[in-house]
């Protein structure tokens, strides 16, 4: 599987239908075409945040599978409020899990929805983690 990169739009012109990102890694620019756009094309603009996977064109660097993930100032608040979904914790006893607070389990919800559908609207997200978070607490995953 390749790697997923992230990266800002610099630039998007819709009418010639491509533009160019600069990956989060510092690395060169790559060039993005409209038909390497998947989901709604009209979310990727100046300033928004992606993920693509890196190819080789026939002029260097080339975006495929190009998801946007919202801007800059989202991205960044989310994972700083976020809780990594995906660390495992191994000092639990078997049986035994965290309980989160309300905030810490709706910036961890909302973070694996948009890492697994950067797509969804907002009010999907809202209604989603509405519906995990009664069923977390049911579970006593968060606290009350």
């Amino acid at each position: 599987m390749a790697d997923v990169i992230q990266g800002e739009v610099l630039s998007f012109d819709a009418v010639k239908g491509y533009g160019f990102i600069a990956p989060m890694d510092d690395g060169p620019d790559v060039f993005l075409h409209v038909n390497d756009i998947v989901g709604d094309r009209s979310q990727v603009r100046p300033g928004v945040i992606v993920e693509y996977v890196a190819e080789e064109g026939a002029k260097g660097p080339k975006a495929a599978e190009v998801r946007a993930l919202g801007d800059e100032t989202d991205v960044r608040r989310l994972r700083a409020q976020a809780v990594d979904p995906v660390a495992v914790r191994d000092d639990r006893p078997d049986g035994e899990v965290d309980v989160l607070s309300p905030r810490e389990f709706e910036a961890t919800v909302t973070e694996l929805l948009l890492r697994a559908e950067p797509t969804l609207t907002g009010t999907q997200i809202v209604h989603l983690r509405t519906r995990l978070g009664a069923m977390a607490r049911g579970f006593g995953w968060v606290e009350d």
